[in-house]
């Protein structure tokens, strides 16, 4: 048994929420590839929907697939979001951005209906900070943005790829802060955070997952 087989589970089991007509939002991340991959397969077997990504990566593979993808900017609304997280807690609050899409995940989980979270068991935390919470940064003054959340008592690390600063679908920049210990107060710390300017946004996600659906590594699944 592997983490794949729990990440497949989640997302064959995330299938059954998905209705005809429906339009849907496209996570990103390893699990959010396992459920579009899926999703392709009952779309050749007579499904129509329609759908937006979170990040091009997802749209490539969406479109690939021959997934109908909307322009954004033309809808106000959606009937279902289904995406990865990075860790869950207990309430269903949230650390995304591990893949980089933060802030487009977080528009188009806010503007759907309903968000459905699917994951493997390992995800699941008592207090949310174990791992690294992304926090996208406009590059413009981002040494004096990076500054600012160092005074906070902060610490933290730009994420890079190939030697380079990475860079989001937004051309922005990622800062991962690194917790010695989880927040007691994830909502209080987000908001400190977002008060910066140049701070476009913070993985935490808050009141978005209607339901979370956990694979596990022998091929069930639990519905939180």
């Amino acid at each position: 048994m592997s983490l794949d087989t729990a990440k497949e589970a989640a997302a064959q089991k995330a299938l059954e929420f998905v209705q005809d007509g429906m339009v849907l939002g496209l996570g990103t991340g390893s699990t959010a590839v396992f459920f579009i991959k899926h999703l392709i397969d009952r779309c050749k077997n007579g499904l129509k929907i329609e759908a937006v990504s979170t990040s091009s990566t997802t749209q490539q593979m969406a479109s690939k697939g021959g997934i109908s993808i909307l322009d954004i900017n033309t809808l106000s609304a959606l009937d279902l979001t289904i995406d990865g997280a990075d860790e869950i807690d207990p309430e269903k609050r949230l650390i995304k951005g591990a893949g980089g899409a933060l802030v487009r995940e977080k528009i188009v989980a806010t503007m759907s209906r309903e968000m459905i979270v699917i994951s493997d068991d390992t995800k699941l935390v008592k207090k949310l900070g174990i791992h690294p919470l992304p926090v996208e940064i406009l590059p413009f003054g981002a040494k004096a943005t990076e500054k600012h959340i160092l005074d906070l008592g902060l610490e933290g690390k730009w994420r890079e790829s190939s030697g380079k600063k990475y860079v989001t679908d937004n051309q922005n920049w990622i800062f991962d802060i690194h917790f010695s210990t989880p927040p007691e107060s994830p909502e209080s710390l987000h908001q400190s955070l977002i008060a910066i300017p140049g701070v476009i946004d913070t993985g935490f996600f808050f009141h978005l997952a209607k339901r979370c659906v956990i694979g596990k590594q022998d091929g069930t699944t639990q519905i939180l």
